[in-house]
Order: structure tokens, then C-alpha cells, then sequence
């Protein structure tokens, strides 16, 4: 992944800390119900949207890399696994 990238994802990832933060603040100060799910899917979306970014650039880097090189079998695998993974 290129600098601007993980720059991106540093940012994103330190914003879901913030965000786990504060749902752990909520839950020790007994907050009310509806406020700690609305914060725990707030994280959930954050999360899925690091994993689309590393999804988008395997898939346009890596991927493709490993295609044009011979190793189509390593790729299709990968997108596979992935998949799966993102259906749980």
C-alpha cells in the first residue's frame, strides 16, 4: 500500500479508537441502551470501511500482480478468502 493510503488508514483506525473509547465510557457510566448500539454500529461501519479500502487495494494491486506474474490460482484463493470473510 502506497503512503497516502496508510496515512488513510492510520487516520480511520484512530478515529475507531476514539470511537471505542467512548463506547467504553458509555457503558461505565451505564448510559442508556440505544445510545451504546448506535456507538457499537458506528464502529462496526468504520471497521467494514477500513476492510473495503484493503479489499479495493488488493484487489487493484496485489491481485492483479499476482495474475500477471502466473500465480492466478494464489489470487483467485485470496479473493475467495476474502469474500468469505466478508459475509460472516
Amino acid at each position: 500500500m502506497h503512503k497516502q493510503g496508510n496515512k488513510n488508514l492510520d487516520r480511520r483506525l484512530r478515529i475507531i479508537e476514539g470511537q471505542v473509547r467512548g463506547l467504553r465510557e458509555l457503558i461505565a457510566s451505564g448510559a442508556y441502551c440505544i445510545d451504546i448500539i448506535t456507538q457499537t454500529s458506528a464502529v462496526k461501519q468504520a471497521l467494514s470501511g477500513v476492510e473495503d479500502v484493503l479489499l479495493e487495494n488488493h484487489l487493484s494491486t496485489c491481485a492483479i500482480n499476482q495474475m500477471k506474474k502466473g500465480y492466478e490460482e494464489k489470487a483467485v484463493n485470496e479473493i475467495i478468502k476474502v469474500y468469505k470473510l466478508k459475509r460472516r
